[in-house]
Order: structure tokens, then sequence, then C-alpha cells
């Protein structure tokens, strides 16, 4: 093999290796799920174009939190991008509680919620309501 065709198939090596390499440039942008609590996070906090499914009322929104087979939700009605790390506000879907939270990107597909003021996130659970943990990870699919 010539050394320019060697350089090149390196060269080609390299920009590949690169590619892989590089963080996804818009990590808000997700879905992205807790398997434990069966909860997912449905985000865009960038063009802010999630809407609800069964609730178009709310329009399109930065995201929100939904449980999985279950309509219930907590909408993100705010949400601002710092960094890996980004300030959430949030309110139950029956409008009743709100919360403030921050989703901070740990690596590819790590993600962790932590509420910091306000009311408990809670789910529905076999007719009862499941309080979620201050900090809950998700995954990214």
């Amino acid at each position: 093999m010539s050394m320019k065709k060697l350089f090149t198939v390196f060269l080609l090596g390299a920009v590949t290796l690169v590619g892989y390499a590089q963080k996804d440039p818009e990590p808000f942008r997700a879905y992205i799920y807790n398997n434990e609590y069966d909860v997912y996070l449905r985000i865009d906090f960038y063009d802010e174009s999630i809407t609800i499914p069964g609730q178009d009322l709310y329009g399109k929104l930065p995201g929100f939190l939904g449980k999985k087979n279950n309509t219930f939700c907590w909408v993100i009605t705010a949400a601002e991008v710092k960094g890996h790390t980004a300030h959430l506000n949030m309110i139950n879907d029956f409008g009743s509680e709100d919360l403030s939270a921050t989703l901070t990107v740990k690596n590819d597909s790590l993600y962790m919620l932590k509420q910091v003021e306000g009311s408990t996130l809670k789910v529905p659970k076999n007719g009862k309501w499941q309080k979620l943990p201050k900090t809950l990870e998700f995954k990214r699919r």
C-alpha cells in the first residue's frame, strides 16, 4: 500500500473516531427514562416543541415527566439551560402543585433530576400516589 493510501485510510479512521467521541450537541432534546419508577422525561429545551399526548390544551412546551401506561404528567413550564444543567419549573397536570428542579447531564446517556423546592414529585401507582425520590436517575435511549 502506498504512503498516500495509508495516510488516507488513517485520516478517515481518525475522523470517524472523532465523530463517535463527540458528545451530543443538544443533550436537552431527548427521551429519557427511569425503569425503577416507570417514569420518563420527553424534553426539548431548545425549541420547546413538545406536546403532551391527549393534552393539546397546553400547546408546545419544553417537555413533561410522564408515567408509563398512564396519562398523568408533570408539565415543564420553563427550562433554562446553563452548561450541563437545566433549571426547571414544573406543575402537575391538575395545576394544583408546582416545584422547581434541576436536570443535569452526567454523560452521553445518564441524567440526574433533582427536586430543589416546592411540592414533592409523585405519580399514580396502583390507585395510590407514589412519591419519587428527591434525586432520580434517568437514562437516554
